[in-house]
């Protein structure tokens, strides 16, 4: 506990280590510890809340998370072909090179009474893309289908690819964020790694103009992710439909 104190996380930034626990009286509980870091924009990053021990810690995790933002940006290209567009579209509403990044080792312990209590609750990603490394050997992941819960089968050696809202609302809903939680097991442990890949904090998101018609009105109206952060803050753990449904125009 000293050690973990000594890593803290900062109010301000968020960054370091942390425990998750339900503060809504009657709210079911969530049961996990997390290590939050920063890897962009460089200014966020303050290696004194980055583990020391062991001692290539750092640059592994440096290494890791620049490979990642690597294949977010190749995901990128894709995601806005699929939408009929140029292949930079989506990257230059995020801010191109300049957008956030930021990596969550998440820690579920054993828990006695699974039956009280969630990992994580239910929500969808609030930033852009989400690329999920699960444990392997311990399902956790379930997504909402058909208003109902799927545990996701991880692959071994395989990402998980989540969208988020930020491009939920770029795609004026073409794409879907997708709402999940995750679940404890009363007879394992489990890691997993979220990194998160969203637009420069300040940038205004909105339909993106080529995916608008008179047919097709903007459903969202421009909010930046900072707004949209502090917005899901003052709501509280509502799931997704009371956050980015919650915003679409009338």
């Amino acid at each position: 506990m000293e050690i973990k104190q000594a890593y803290a996380n900062s109010p301000k930034t968020y960054e370091g280590y942390g425990s998750r626990l339900g503060v809504q009286k009657g709210a079911i509980l969530d049961w996990s510890d997390y290590y939050f870091l920063h890897h962009l924009p460089l200014s966020l990053k303050d290696y004194n809340k980055w583990p020391s021990l062991p001692a290539h810690c750092r640059e592994v995790i440096d290494e890791y998370g620049k490979e990642v933002v690597k294949l977010c940006g190749r995901l990128m290209k894709l995601l806005s072909i699929n939408l009929g567009l140029a292949e930079d579209v989506l990257q230059n509403a995020f801010g191109g090179d300049n957008i956030g990044a930021c990596l969550r080792v998440n820690f579920y312990p054993k828990c006695p009474r699974p039956d009280l209590t969630l990992g994580l609750s239910s929500h969808s990603d609030p930033g852009g893309m989400t690329l999920l490394l699960p444990d392997a050997q311990v399902p956790g992941l379930q997504v909402r289908k058909d208003n109902k819960w799927i545990t996701v089968k991880p692959a071994r050696h395989a990402f998980i690819v989540n969208i988020g809202d930020q491009i939920q609302v770029l795609s004026n809903a073409i794409y879907k964020s997708v709402e999940h939680r995750v679940i404890v097991n009363s007879a394992k442990e489990r890691v997993s790694l979220a990194f998160f890949y969203n637009p420069r904090s300040d940038i205004p998101i909105e339909p993106l103009k080529e995916l608008v018609a008179p047919d097709k009105p903007a459903l969202y109206k421009p909010m930046t992710f900072d707004e949209y952060r502090l917005f899901i803050r003052t709501r509280g753990p509502r799931g997704k439909s009371q956050l980015v449904e919650s915003l679409k125009s009338p």
